[in-house]
């Protein structure tokens, strides 16, 4: 259920503490499906550019925060193949487990109904990454939002299909060990099917075509997921045991004009919902925000004007703050940081 505040515009020049772009110019047009993560060195952001999505040329390019500006982007990954081919790359997910080198999940294909996933691992926080690792058959890897690292060490990625329908599950994996921070190590476990799990689907792509989960941690075994879907509204599940089962999905009151979300965990126990808050397009970015996933409110708005502003990532930073990156009309990404002490 969504309701909606007046109070939205006031809160929303109160809660931005900053607003930047990411890059001025690049060697590239377009760029699209950022990621931000934090690591101990600072912030890492990253996205796909190239001529436009689904170009051979579109790789994965990467950016770091030195606590005062963004370095020029760099490419980090691309879909050149052995033979000469190269495919584009789409939808990278940064992930900075609590043991272990810095991870970079991306796909690499002809479409998303084709794509395989691959990782790569830094070992010094973005600076440098090792060879592509593909990941097993049958798993593709965080598809768009965060994975979360469960208080077992469990590793729950949000991932979707759509070579027959969209078709949303649930991928687990654990890394080495608490000692193994080399890249080496998790790279192998990364390669391993065996070091996986996989949930089936959560939804039939007849009733609910959904894809992209985003997690929500509500207690160590209550679980939440909201998905992107083709029906004009963001779609929901649930588990009650950490991850492994899974309700049916259902609708929720939040509108979707068929884009990407992201969502998180306040530190205070709140949660923060970063979407398109229409049915029909993508010039209004917002913030919402509830007490228990279930009831929403409109609490920032982003942006709202004509172009594009979607497929945003977020995050809360060990200083309390939150950090938000978005496509720009498909040519920049926009970082904006805001104080959730005003998002009342």
């Amino acid at each position: 259920m969504l309701v909606a505040s007046a109070a939205a515009a006031q809160q929303s020049a109160a809660a931005v503490v900053q607003s930047e772009f990411v890059y001025e110019r690049a060697a590239f047009p377009s760029a699209h499906a950022s990621t931000i993560v934090e690591t101990p060195d600072g912030l890492v952001a990253a996205w796909f550019g190239g001529t436009e999505e689904g170009n051979p040329d579109v790789g994965i390019w990467l950016s770091r925060h030195d606590g005062t500006h963004w370095s020029a982007p760099v490419e980090v990954a691309n879909g050149a193949e052995r033979d000469g081919t190269r495919y584009p790359c789409w939808n990278p997910v940064l992930f900075q487990p609590s043991h272990g080198p810095l991870l970079l999940f991306y796909k690499v294909g002809p479409s998303p109904a084709a794509w395989w996933g691959l990782v790569r691992a830094s070992p010094d926080n973005g600076r440098t990454w090792s060879e592509a690792i593909a990941l097993p058959p049958g798993i593709l890897g965080p598809i768009r939002a965060k994975p979360v690292e469960l208080p077992d060490g469990t590793v729950l990625a949000g991932s979707s299909t759509e070579d027959a329908g969209w078709v949303v599950h649930l991928e687990q994996f654990r890394g080495p060990g608490d000692s193994a921070a080399a890249g080496a190590d998790w790279s192998v476990t990364l390669a391993s099917r065996g070091a996986w799990r996989t949930t089936g689907p959560l939804n039939d792509p007849a009733e609910f075509a959904a894809i992209q989960p985003t997690i929500l941690v509500h207690t160590p075994v209550q679980l939440q997921v909201l998905c992107r879907s083709r029906q004009g509204v963001i779609a929901e599940a649930w588990s009650q045991d950490g991850g492994s089962t899974w309700s049916r999905m259902t609708a929720t009151g939040l509108p979707n004009p068929s884009a990407g979300i992201d969502a998180t965990r306040l530190a205070d126990g709140r949660f923060l919902l970063a979407y398109n808050p229409t049915t029909r397009d993508r010039q209004k970015l917002a913030i919402a925000i509830s007490s228990d996933g279930t009831a929403w409110r409109d609490a920032v708005v982003l942006v709202d004007s004509a172009g594009e502003y979607s497929y945003p990532a977020m995050i809360q930073t060990r200083d309390g703050l939150v950090h938000v990156t978005f496509t720009w009309n498909r040519e920049r990404i926009r970082h904006v940081v805001l104080d959730p002490a005003w998002i009342q």
